[in-house]
């Protein structure tokens, strides 16, 4: 994996933002901060779709989103057709969002996660490479330019 990796939150996820980073940094990551930069309240979507963009255009390979459930920052992620952007709470559901969906954003939610726990997930999607196979030919299905095709084709 490139050493590079893309972040960013809400006010809800500023601080374990600014954990994460610290951490990635310790590990020889180079972090691309999108924001924000402080705990006050900003709408998710203004740093989500630069990450999403750095990320689909192959500028990174990789980036992490954090919000309050995760939720409005995943959906807001996945609106682009290139990113497969995972919600992940436990180090489990990370490790399958990786080995079987080739997830390039990791999403958290940053109200419901120590530190520890979002550590343990953040190495397990990490270290876990993606198994191909049967999988990639899902992934292949997953923009809907492909399904679309797929469906006039029958």
């Amino acid at each position: 994996m490139n050493r590079q990796i893309g972040i960013a939150c809400d006010h809800a996820g500023y601080e374990l933002k600014e954990f994460l980073v610290g951490y990635l940094g310790s590990k020889g990551f180079e972090v691309v901060d999108f924001g924000t930069d402080s705990p006050e309240s900003v709408d998710y979507p203004d740093f989500a779709h630069p990450l999403a963009d750095a990320v689909e255009s192959g500028e990174l390979e990789r980036g992490i989103g954090l919000c309050g459930s995760g939720e409005g920052i995943s959906m807001t992620l996945n609106k682009h057709q290139g990113i497969r952007a995972a919600l992940c709470w436990t180090p489990e559901i990370a490790h399958l969002s990786r080995q079987h969906n080739d997830s390039n954003v990791l999403v958290m939610p940053a109200r419901f996660l120590t530190n520890d726990e979002a550590l343990a997930i953040l190495d397990e999607w990490l270290s876990t490479p993606f198994e191909g196979d049967r999988h990639q030919r899902r992934l292949d299905k997953m923009p809907v330019t492909a399904w679309r095709a797929e469906q006039k084709a029958e």
